[in-house]
């Protein structure tokens, strides 16, 4: 009965995840406001449920149900386009420019020398609307409007910051290539999110072995198969930062077995993903770290040096725009620091902060252990940095599934409700919240009683 039960709220979150992303596009202009974010809370409260349930299913049957709610999940996260982000947009604009031989970093989208190269879904043609006027068809936040650069020349795409070089490092740009070469140009948004449901599927498997092989609780892998985060941000909008993610576990898994050069090729290779990953390092420095750092530092800048030929230093693409764009060189992002200061100080609060706890994370992690170590370094930098978008969060699940700190998942559940509303006492709410919650469960975790639900080692319960 209780497989049986977990398997009806494993099922219901599919269903539920196949609806938000098809009848309720977020895009739609003329969508509601209230119905989205109930339907998304939704998701979170059957996921909590199937999570609750799974802690009594037999070890085999939990597995198999770990394993096909991930599938079914998953699945039902390409029932759809993007619904949240356009980036896959771009990806997949970056791998149709490398197929043909140009640089992703040597032209903006909107330039004309690429403009054979533009497939109709992502580069609409201008309409023609009844009051005679020229514009891009389609919802505003989906095709944007745009000009070639130095002219007046309309240009309507799907791609956000048309008129900026990319801002992703290579291991990204070579899956983007490698994925694009596998399909014909015009195939829209669904071989990105295919890549996407292969790495969420693979780190499942990579954590339920992970968890077995060390006597914890293959259970806790749930945490990760089942999140409507990595159903919504890895699948349906595909972001690239879920394969970054993958790459870290495999490092951070790599290293607590001895294995620390192949640990660090894992490593770099997560940080030429998306960048975000090196603050995974200070977790993977307690034994041999020279080892680690020649590793990752030799793979990061071989996967750099076919781009840095070919470019040079335009590889860095749009990145320090785009760091002043979202507010991290004054200080303004800063959710709860902003609260106590403000400009240059709240930016050199954070930074000092950042350093603390990366010498604190590097001093006391266990590396028989390191994913607890990663989970803290993760997560409160998230906390500290307060990014606007809630797939930032993808990097921690993970080691929230090895650890089995379940609470930890509220921080990109903040994250998540900043974006369906966007204001910052939103975000500062749910981070507080997020604290809170951490903090007493913690302490509920390591005080008289100790129960079942709350033990790091040992399983979610008998």
């Amino acid at each position: 009965m209780r497989t049986v039960l977990t398997a009806i709220a494993v099922a219901a979150l599919a269903v539920l995840t196949a609806l938000a992303v098809t009848v309720l596009p977020f895009y739609d202009s003329s969508r509601d406001r209230v119905t989205l974010p109930l339907m998304i809370g939704g998701s979170w409260l059957l996921f909590a449920l199937a999570v609750w349930l799974l802690r009594r299913v037999p070890t085999r049957a939990a597995v198999t149900l770990v394993l096909v709610g991930a599938v079914a999940i998953g699945g039902a996260a390409m029932a759809g386009p993007p619904n949240t982000s356009t980036d896959s947009a771009r990806y997949a604009w970056d791998g149709i420019v490398q197929n043909a031989g140009i640089s992703p970093y040597a032209h903006v989208p909107t330039d004309p020398a690429l403009a054979a190269l533009r497939p109709s879904w992502l580069f609409p043609a201008p309409v023609t609307r009844a009051d005679g006027t020229v514009g891009c068809p389609g919802p505003a936040a989906r095709i944007m409007a745009s000009t070639e650069p130095g002219g007046a020349t309309l240009v309507c795409t799907a791609i956000n910051r048309a008129t900026v070089p990319t801002i992703y490092p290579p291991t990204a740009e070579l899956l983007f290539a490698g994925v694009r070469a596998l399909v014909p140009r015009e195939a829209g948004y669904w071989p990105m999110q295919l890549l996407g449901l292969l790495a969420s599927l693979g780190i499942t498997v990579i954590l339920l072995l992970a968890l077995r092989r060390r006597g914890l609780d293959p259970r806790w892998a749930a945490l990760w198969a089942w999140c409507p985060l990595v159903a919504g941000e890895a699948v349906t909008n595909s972001h690239i930062d879920s394969v970054g993610a993958g790459l870290l576990l495999v490092a951070t898994l790599a290293v607590a077995t001895g294995q620390r050069w192949s640990g660090g090729v894992a490593l770099g290779a997560a940080i030429a993903t998306k960048l975000i990953p090196v603050i995974g390092v200070p977790a993977l420095l307690r034994r041999q770290p020279w080892k680690l750092v020649i590793a990752s530092v030799t793979t990061f800048l071989l996967l750099y040096l076919p781009y840095l030929i070919s470019s040079g230093p335009a590889v860095l693409g749009y990145l320090p725009g785009y760091l002043s764009e979202e507010g991290y060189d004054d200080g303004s992002r800063f959710a709860l620091i902003s609260v106590v200061a403000r400009g240059r100080t709240a930016f050199v609060v954070a930074a000092v902060l950042l350093v603390v706890l990366a010498v604190l994370v590097a001093l006391k992690t266990d590396p028989r252990a390191p994913w607890v170590g990663q989970l803290v370094m993760i997560g409160v930098t998230l906390l500290i940095v307060s990014p606007r978008y809630p797939w930032y969060g993808l990097l921690l699940v993970p080691f929230v599934a090895m650890s089995g700190r379940w609470e930890w998942l509220a921080v990109p559940l903040a994250l998540l409700a900043r974006q369906l509303e966007p204001h910052l006492v939103v975000l500062r709410v749910g981070e507080l919240l997020a604290i809170t919650l951490i903090v007493l469960v913690g302490l509920a975790r390591s005080g008289p009683p100790r129960r079942e639900w709350f033990r790091l080692r040992g399983g979610f319960g008998r």
